[in-house]
């Protein structure tokens, strides 16, 4: 079985802990900023949230 991703979540989408892996950082700080920003996911799979590139900004913005 293939490993969900944001392309096949349909288009760019990332999930919390893709996007600590791009900045450098923990999910745990990635998803307490998620929380913060009070931030709906773009889209659901199951119990996977996905991000798009704007949430994505203002997560990055919120942890520098």
């Amino acid at each position: 079985m293939a490993k969900a991703d944001g392309k096949q979540a349909g288009g760019d989408l990332w999930t919390a802990a893709n996007i600590a892996k791009e900045l450098g950082v923990s999910d745990g700080k990635v998803k307490k900023a998620i929380a913060a920003l009070k931030l709906a996911p773009d889209a659901k799979k199951g119990v996977c949230c996905y991000y798009g590139a704007a949430a994505k900004k203002k997560i990055a913005a919120a942890i520098s």
